[in-house]
């Protein structure tokens, strides 16, 4: 086995890319124009998901938000419930959970955004929104379900949207498209091995490696049968990295001499996770966000 294998690299995962920089720009001219942000998270990590810039910006202008916890078909329920109480706590704040590719749920947003937004419930002015995210969290595919065609390029990989668009829904109401946008420091290290896990942040800026061993060792915690479940073979008693090698040995993906290739293994697994072949998945509760962050304050206290 190489030894870099056992090895637990601890990489800080950052990625921001040159264009999001006047993306932030923009969106924070246009916010002053608009009624109402919605913003699009990934269930299977609503906080971890979160822009700190689209917090700072909306409450700088005082706007009410709709968080979207989209990808929910791919999420633990019980945690997307969770999560919905907890942002639903929040002022001037509601979420819902959805997934994009239903033309029926999507079909929620803008009486929901109406809502939040009482002084638009006339023909006087149309209400005018503002959607926002990380990048790949399927915001694009979001924009073509709600103005019923395809205006927004839809990729799986991050940043594939560049620049601002405005869209009618309808004549009351119209809708600005936003790049995806990163902020540029990822604070928490579990944050960035969880945004990279769901492909919201480019391969060039991770280790393919480390982040499975962090995703099997997550999922040997919190949903070991379904490990077993997908590959076949008892979990109990195996850290992380054996996880990854048994994905190897079930994949046939072995280098000469019958050596996992853990390079390739780690991919598979990372794109059996992306796709929901592990079965629905959430990276972070509302607890286990409150148990990092507890741990976090606890470390940097002053002796």
């Amino acid at each position: 086995m190489a030894a870099f294998q056992r090895f637990w690299f601890n990489m800080a995962i950052q990625w921001y890319p040159g264009h999001m920089t006047s993306a932030r720009k923009k969106a924070a001219e246009t916010m002053a124009s608009v009624d109402v942000v919605i913003e699009v998270l990934d269930a299977r990590l609503p906080e971890a998901s979160t822009n700190p810039l689209v917090r700072e910006l909306r409450l700088h202008r005082q706007r009410p938000c709709l968080k979207v916890l989209n990808k929910a078909d791919l999420a633990d329920p019980l945690a997307t419930k969770a999560w919905i109480e907890f942002y639903n706590r929040q002022e001037g704040v509601k979420a819902m959970a959805i997934s994009s590719k239903s033309q029926g749920e999507v079909a929620r947003i803008p009486g929901l955004c109406q809502r939040l937004a009482p002084h638009r419930n006339d023909n006087t002015k149309q209400l005018r929104m503002m959607i926002m995210g990380i990048p790949n969290v399927g915001k694009s595919t979001l924009m073509n379900a709600l103005v019923k065609r395809k205006i927004a390029k839809v990729g799986d990989e991050p940043a594939v949207t560049k620049s601002q668009q405005i869209h009618q829904i309808n004549v009351r109401q119209s809708i600005v498209d936003t790049p995806g946008l990163m902020w540029p420091k990822i604070e928490h290290d579990s944050d960035g091995l969880m945004l990279a896990a769901s492909h919201a942040i480019g391969r060039n800026a991770v280790i393919d490696e480390e982040v499975a061993v962090f995703l099997a060792k997550l999922l040997l915690a919190r949903y070991p049968a379904l490990l077993t479940a997908r590959y076949g073979f008892p979990v109990d008693g195996i850290d992380a990295v054996a996880v990854v090698e048994g994905v190897a040995r079930r994949r046939a993906l072995l280098m000469r001499g019958g050596q996992p290739d853990f390079e390739k293994a780690s991919i598979a697994f990372l794109q059996d996770y992306r796709d929901g072949k592990l079965g629905r998945i959430s990276l972070e509760t509302p607890e286990s966000r409150l148990t990092m962050l507890s741990t976090v304050l606890e470390s940097v206290k002053p002796e």
